[in-house]
């Protein structure tokens, strides 16, 4: 029996087992047991149904917590926007290649084809990262063929389909790939 957790408010243990629940359905998905949790948090089984009615609520706002954009957010406003366009894009899809492999990553682990209905809701916090991404290259727009937010709604598709592990057969592609073929094609240069 593990040693007798320390008091926290509902609040602080519903955050607690969220945060140890977060990379248990990373490795098992769905079959992740309270038990396992429960030894995760460091915390009697029961422990758990003092602040969830059940597994499933629990499992629930742990996915919730795993797909919520405000921490992502929060990672693209620290990206330094008078660095030259090339590092910038860099910096920028490996953020997107990050959050993009770990959803991926549980939305297999749970069986998910898509996002679950109540994040269908994401619209407002999709389009804080579409102005964040269009005033990071807004920077660069002399030197664009296109306008910025166009460079980076392209960068973002090709960053989704290239990290993909079904869209792209298995064999993503890096960041480097990703910003060279946005910036440079696919063209060899003229002698």
């Amino acid at each position: 029996m593990p040693p007798r957790a320390k008091p926290l408010s509902p609040d602080d243990r519903r955050a607690a087992l969220v945060d140890a629940t977060v990379p248990l359905l990373l490795e098992h998905g769905r079959s992740v047991t309270t038990r396992q949790i429960a030894d995760a948090a460091g915390i009697a089984e029961g422990t758990i149904f003092r602040v969830f009615d059940s597994k499933d609520d629990l499992v629930m706002a742990a996915l919730e917590h795993a797909l919520d954009l405000d921490p992502f957010i929060a990672q693209l406003q620290q990206v330094e926007p008078d660095q030259e366009l090339g590092a910038m894009l860099l910096e920028v899809v490996e953020l997107f290649q990050r959050r993009f492999s770990r959803v991926f990553q549980l939305m297999t682990r749970m069986g998910m084809v898509g996002p679950p209905k109540a994040h269908r809701h994401m619209e407002a916090e999709r389009e804080k990262v579409a102005v964040i991404l269009e005033g990071l290259a807004e920077r660069h727009r002399d030197s664009l063929r296109v306008p910025p937010g166009q460079l980076m709604h392209v960068v973002r598709l090709l960053t989704f389909s290239g990290t993909h592990p079904h869209i792209s057969d298995g064999n993503p592609l890096s960041a480097e790939e990703i910003v060279d073929t946005v910036l440079n094609g696919v063209l060899k240069k003229d002698s």
